[in-house]
């Protein structure tokens, strides 16, 4: 995130409370600047990793707490359903109150709910506190982008954009690592009680850093947000359950409710001045095309995410921690290139930059499911870091147009539908592995992990189309 020396200072010298800065201004002075985004990369960083790091603690917590493998999964799903669900009706919160509130409500309720996962007893309150961990998280992810667009100038908000992409991208790859470091000298509850110190130091440099913000003063629709966070929920539990045979009904159902709840829940949005969840925004193309492309480019990730580690245990035998180190490259990829690709941004058509990089990615996808059947090494890195680095190519310029294309006034809700498409994409790409593992039943891992790896592929063609087509209309 460094800056050049002697770089203009546009915008404005705040007050150590944030409350007196012109918020219509370009952007933070450089030093401001710098601070603000540490801010943003701590709480980012522990957001994206408590998403992660619980995975490789489950077995620990069932034995602890007594439970079974399957009881302790909720401990994964709770934190997923709750940011899933409070992602739009926090990003509206921002819109009317301003983004700084909400983002430090919401880093100092993940704080105090780490505290509260640390020390829960049973499996029970460990839940509720992953919900409200969940939903601390959502305050931060919901509004990140939108404080992106005031701390930068216009000029060089790809770069922000690519500096968050960076830290997303670096937490992803160190999840696994630092669960297995801290589990090696200490028990689950460090993985919760790390978060104390790391966010009181974010919540101390974002509450005399973080911009204030225009507010415009609508009441919050309540109805709305309850109808929310049954859609999603619904469908976040819907998906999960479809990779269960004995569930598949139930999740059928699950999935048919989020359906009709979600048809009310759009047509009431439809006929509100600012809804909640943005369907004004979907018409404008640029912004409507770069959600597809979002949703489809995390889908084709996930896929392969999953797909993967079967396919370095069951089909090339090899252990956990070396199927763990192999995926590595991929994420790393992403965090050399997001920077890159974030500066290019503020210079170069976002829509050629995100095609390409798909483009990139699907080659690289596609070069996996040709892998010979006893590759080398370094034929499985050099194949995860082409699609690392497509990837990374196509983040910071699809949630630059998505920011970008939105009313100024309106980048609160653009942020929380960015982190929606993440989500979104995320809980299909798992669905559609579980659907094509179930569907190749007997005919062996190998098969079953071609057809997904191709899924991705396809699943990446389509969002070059979705991409390439965007004209931007830089507001």
């Amino acid at each position: 995130m460094a800056e050049a020396a002697g770089q203009a200072e546009g915008g404005f010298r705040g007050s150590s409370r944030g409350d007196s800065r012109d918020s219509t201004q370009d952007g933070l002075p450089v030093r401001e600047r710098l601070l603000a985004m540490l801010a943003i990369a701590l709480a980012m960083t522990m957001a994206v990793l408590d998403g992660a790091i619980v995975n490789v603690a489950l077995p620990v917590m069932a034995r602890d707490l007594s439970v079974s493998a399957g009881e302790a999964i909720f401990v994964v799903n709770a934190y997923q359903i709750a940011v899933t669900a409070a992602l739009l009706p926090l990003a509206s919160l921002g819109d009317i109150l301003g983004y700084r509130p909400v983002y430090l409500g919401g880093l100092a309720v993940f704080v105090a709910a780490s505290l509260a996962c640390a020390l829960a007893p049973t499996l029970d309150l460990l839940v509720l506190g992953r919900i409200a961990q969940g939903l601390g998280a959502a305050g931060v992810m919901s509004v990140n982008i939108a404080l992106v667009r005031f701390i930068y100038p216009h000029r060089m908000i790809g770069r922000g954009v690519g500096n968050v992409a960076l830290v997303v991208a670096v937490a992803s790859a160190a999840g696994p690592t630092v669960a297995a470091a801290l589990l090696s000298v200490a028990a689950w509850p460090w993985l919760f009680l790390v978060n104390i110190p790391v966010g009181l130091l974010a919540l101390a440099v974002a509450s005399r850093t973080l911009p204030a913000t225009p507010r415009n003063g609508r009441r919050f629709d309540w109805v709305s947000a309850g109808l929310n966070a049954l859609t999603f929920g619904l469908l976040i539990v819907g998906i999960d359950g479809l990779g269960e045979p004995a569930r598949r009904p139930q999740a059928l159902a699950e999935l048919a409710g989020a359906l009709v709840v979600g048809t009310v829940f759009v047509r009431r949005q439809m006929r509100l001045p600012a809804p909640l969840l943005p369907v004004d925004l979907m018409r404008i193309p640029a912004f409507a095309l770069s959600m597809a492309s979002s949703i489809l480019a995390f889908s084709a990730q996930l896929i392969a995410y999953i797909a993967l580690p079967f396919y370095f245990q069951d089909v090339l035998h090899l252990s956990g921690t070396q199927a763990g180190f192999l995926l590595t490259p991929w994420p790393l990829a992403i965090a050399i290139a997001a920077p890159i690709s974030g500066r290019l941004a503020d210079r170069y058509p976002p829509g050629l930059l995100g095609g390409l990089g798909l483009a990139v990615m699907a080659a690289g996808l596609a070069a996996v499911a040709l892998l010979p059947p006893e590759p080398a090494t370094l034929d499985i890195v050099w194949r995860l870091v082409l699609c690392g680095f497509g990837f990374g190519l196509f983040q910071s310029p699809n949630n630059r147009v998505i920011i970008t294309a939105a009313p100024r006034e309106r980048s609160g809700g653009a942020s929380g539908m960015q982190s929606t498409a993440r989500l979104t994409g995320q809980s299909l790409g798992a669905a559609l592995v579980a659907v094509v593992f179930g569907l190749t039943h007997g005919r062996g891992a190998d098969a079953a992990i071609g057809v997904s790896l191709w899924c991705a592929v396809l699943l990446a063609l389509a969002g070059i189309v979705t991409s390439v087509l965007r004209r931007t209309p830089e507001r």
